[in-house]
């Protein structure tokens, strides 16, 4: 097999939460443009239901099913709609996440909860129930999209819950990684920093001051954008990282290295 022919996600179907928009959407797209038929897992019915249509028009099947990542019924319902409509799932990109900015000295036990709920709360509980579909199958390539701020403090917002999380979300990544190797499982992470996305463009167009900062502290100077994370999605869903797991891949500019 070529080096090309194992970035083919032909006859895959790839689960990614959170695709209704911004980096989730971007992912499903690069992996529908490798073959993959595509399940957008998502809790915003219509923008979901409206990407799936766009990556439909790319020649693979796409699908919506609502989920609430903090539900484990809602874990399972999606690992049994899934299985029930395609007999397979090959990839899972955890991708759904939330961050809420508030000193820590301020921030209310519930807001802490509510970001560790979805952000590492929710990459467990589907990856424990999509685990189980792989066990099954003796193979997958599960996907979780940590940060930067996972390994670094951002600064100058206050954010100590979303990091928190995030690292947590990276040494998860590394004992499934760890746990699941003898299932033909491999878990790896990305891990995005600063991107342009519907969700963050209010800051880079209103917060001059923040937003010159983090440019400042990054060499290439700028955001990324969506779809600069699709080349590493392929890559880690597909056969060509097949000797690859329990990695954290930095997609950041250039900034955690100053």
């Amino acid at each position: 097999m070529s080096i090309m022919q194992k970035f083919s996600l032909s006859g895959c179907c790839s689960i990614v939460t959170g695709a209704a928009m911004g980096l989730g959407k971007a992912m499903a797209e690069a992996l529908a443009d490798a073959g993959s038929d595509i399940v957008i897992a998502d809790i915003d019915r219509e923008k979901a239901q409206e990407a799936a249509a766009e990556i439909r028009g790319k020649g693979v099947r796409a699908s919506f099913v609502p989920c609430d990542v903090t539900r484990p019924e809602d874990a399972e319902n999606l690992a049994q709609a899934v299985m029930a409509e395609y007999g397979r799932i090959d990839v899972l990109v955890n991708n759904a996440g939330i961050c809420i900015h508030t000193p820590a000295e301020d921030m209310r036990l519930e807001d802490w909860r509510k970001v560790m709920g979805v952000n590492l709360d929710g990459v467990f509980l589907l990856s424990q129930a999509i685990g189980r579909v792989m066990i099954r199958q003796n193979r997958g390539s599960i996907i979780n999209i940590a940060s930067m701020s996972g390994i670094i403090a951002n600064t100058p917002q206050p954010q100590s819950g979303y990091n928190a999380s995030k690292a947590g979300v990276i040494m998860l990544t590394k004992s499934l990684a760890s746990e699941w190797a003898r299932y033909n499982i491999r878990v790896n992470a990305i891990a995005p920093g600063y991107m342009k996305t519907e969700l963050t463009r209010p800051y880079f167009e209103g917060n001059g001051t923040m937003v010159q900062r983090w440019m400042d502290l990054s060499p290439m100077g700028r955001p990324g954008t969506p779809d600069e994370l699709g080349g590493i999605a392929v890559y880690l869903a597909s056969d060509a990282s097949s000797f690859t797991t329990g990695g954290v891949f930095v997609i950041d500019g250039g900034y955690t290295v100053w």
